[in-house]
């Protein structure tokens, strides 16, 4: 078996101090894909930048206190990268990926955009290299007989079903036709040729919703959104036998506005 998590930490040195530390020595992953770290390795303590048990890989972003993706593997990797070869993006801390044996995973924190601004317009040019690269990606894996899995905050709620307050969000970031098409084509069979995995186990359910807002009792309603995907290649989506949201009891237990995704594929 496989299991791999992927989780926004919103500061992991945030989260480490409100639950996180205790989270990652009860979980099953052999995989952990984390994003918007927001920290230099140097500034997390070292029982988080490299816990026992762990090889870890982080990618912080130059700008300092933004973006930051990490990657804890149970097993030492056969190889990393950092970024996916853009001028522009490659050291934002967006992206990592490592290869384990048979399969290619990647932690991915795609810009969270916002309507009418400059963000938005980076959102898009992001969306555009990536969806090249998770090609080229997809191409070269099956090349060498590998398989790929893309783990991370994607900021995309694709479908109605994603999203509880969907007509209040049509014309936000996040919720928008263009981006939610973009989506669709990552996930389009002959186009992107990827599968959401959380969806392809849980075709009818609402969500399971992954990130909730601190303002309100967004989380206590259940008021949230399904951003934080498992997006497979189809040989690997096809071996997932489980996948779930792990969800806070409460919302003071929380350690992140986002809740850890967990797939596990029998590999």
């Amino acid at each position: 078996m496989l299991t791999v998590t992927t989780v926004n930490v919103n500061g992991l040195r945030a989260a480490a101090k409100k639950g996180f530390v205790e989270w990652l020595a009860e979980t099953s992953a052999d995989v952990l894909c984390l994003q918007e770290v927001r920290a230099e390795p140097q500034q997390l303590p070292e029982h988080v930048r490299a816990p026992e048990g762990w090889h870890v890989l982080h990618a912080p972003a130059a700008a300092k206190g933004r973006a930051g993706v990490s990657l804890y593997t149970r097993r030492e990797p056969d190889r990393v990268r950092v970024g996916f070869g853009s001028a522009e993006f490659d050291g934002s801390g967006r992206y990592v990926e490592a290869d384990l044996p048979g399969v290619t995973v990647a932690s991915l924190y795609l810009p969270s955009g916002e309507v009418g601004t400059e963000r938005q317009d980076e959102k898009v040019r992001f969306m555009g290299e990536f969806l090249a690269h998770l090609k080229e990606l997809r191409e070269r894996a099956a090349a060498d007989g590998r398989e790929v899995v893309v783990c991370g905050d994607w900021n995309i709620a694709h479908q109605q079903a994603d999203l509880k307050n969907w007509r209040g969000n049509t014309k936000n970031s996040g919720f928008l036709p263009e981006e939610r098409a973009w989506l669709g084509q990552v996930l389009d069979e002959v186009d992107g040729g990827y599968v959401d995995v959380v969806r392809a186990l849980h075709p009818e359910a609402e969500g399971p919703y992954t990130w909730w807002s601190y303002r309100g009792r967004a989380f206590d309603n259940d008021a949230g959104w399904r951003i934080d995907l498992a997006v497979a290649t189809p040989g690997l989506a096809g071996r997932a036998v489980k996948a779930y949201v792990e969800r806070a009891g409460s919302h003071e237990e929380r350690w992140s506005d986002h809740a850890p995704v967990t797939v596990v594929f029998d590999m």
